[in-house]
């Protein structure tokens, strides 16, 4: 079908990506409109965001709108996060912000209001093989952003739009300065989209409160004291306030008991796991796989290179075994599954 008047929502961030996302949208003849989703933010940037992006509208000529989902981000991204931490798991609230907000409320809404598509500036990439649709990681694999994707089904995928995943970042930059864009410039934004320049510490306080406890290394000495075994994640040195000739990492952590096991040295047998077990699972194609074993590639944190490994079905649970063990791995965190041709095959919450 002709892309010339199909209908296409851009969420448009405020960043380059997405500003760029609209630009070359327009380019190739969709009817683009400009969205920019206004959700929950604690260090007064989104101010800044918005208009940076509604300036990146008008140099592109399209129209452009707000959409007030605060209130819903509240509910479904802060909370779902407060309690994983409250809980002692380490949530990941890019994954849910994807899941719940920009694939979830801003796609419903986009479609009621007659849009045939939304497209938004992440580095994926996206095709359709025998009418099913499949992502891929992007091809500048040091941005690709498909590992907080792995919710996503064919129900959305149909109605999405990627139109950087097949560029590089430099690209990017100079296509932006190309089309004139304001924002060509601007920084990339750093950690948990909403926080901006606040600490998760400093934000996790408002809501949980600090309790002193111990912190204690494998052979079972105390070794300091922390304000709070919630605040930590699996793999964290920085912050601990404990001085040693070899830096410490929080290897376990237990919340019942408010204490945190600390590992010296990065290469530490305690920071690493070969198998993990899943909950949660997704599957991006129509055929999932459910029963018996299969030969993948994995990931268990952001922008980690992927790893071989197997999955293997017993009854209804997922355990993933890695061939070689993998660091830092934190319950609540995403196991992100791929093919070897770099195709996301879909993902689950490790328990």
């Amino acid at each position: 079908m002709s892309k010339t008047g199909r209908k296409v929502f851009v969420g448009m961030s405020g960043g380059v990506d997405s500003s760029v996302a609209a630009a070359l949208l327009k380019k190739q003849g969709y009817d683009v409109t400009g969205i920019h989703l206004k959700c929950y933010n604690v260090d007064g940037c989104a101010e800044q965001d918005a208009e940076d992006a509604r300036r990146a509208a008008e140099t592109l000529q399209i129209p452009f709108y707000t959409l007030d989902f605060e209130k819903e981000y509240k509910e479904r991204v802060v909370q779902y996060m407060v309690e994983g931490y409250r809980n002692g798991i380490t949530p990941n609230p890019d994954v849910m912000c994807n899941k719940e907000i920009k694939f979830g409320l801003f796609l419903d809404k986009a479609l009621r209001m007659g849009a045939d598509y939304v497209a938004t500036g992440h580095y994926v990439q996206i095709k359709k093989i025998s009418n099913a649709y499949s992502l891929y990681q992007a091809k500048d694999l040091n941005k690709d952003q498909s590992y907080v994707l792995w919710t996503l089904a064919q129900k959305q995928l149909r109605h999405c739009l990627f139109p950087i995943g097949e560029y590089r970042k430099p690209t990017v930059r100079q296509l932006a300065r190309k089309f004139g864009l304001p924002n060509a410039d601007k920084k990339d934004s750093q950690g948990i989209c909403f926080l901006g320049q606040v600490t998760l510490a400093d934000f996790l306080s408002e809501y949980i409160p600090q309790k002193k406890g111990i912190i204690v290394n494998a052979s079972g000495k105390i070794v300091g004291e922390h304000n709070g075994a919630a605040f930590y994640t699996i793999g964290q040195r920085r912050g601990l306030g404990v001085a040693h000739k070899k830096p410490y990492y929080v290897a376990e952590k237990d919340i019942e008991e408010n204490a945190i096991l600390v590992a010296e040295g990065e290469d530490n047998p305690l920071l690493s796991k070969k198998e993990i077990r899943l909950k949660n699972l997704n599957f991006i194609s129509h055929k999932p796989i459910t029963k018996g074993q299969q030969n993948i590639y994995a990931r268990v944190r952001y922008r980690q290179p992927v790893s071989k490994a197997k999955l293997v079905w017993k009854g209804d649970k997922a355990t993933l075994t890695f061939d070689k063990p993998q660091k830092f791995v934190a319950i609540g965190q995403s196991a992100v599954l791929y093919k070897k041709n770099g195709e996301m095959i879909g993902g689950g919450v490790i328990v």
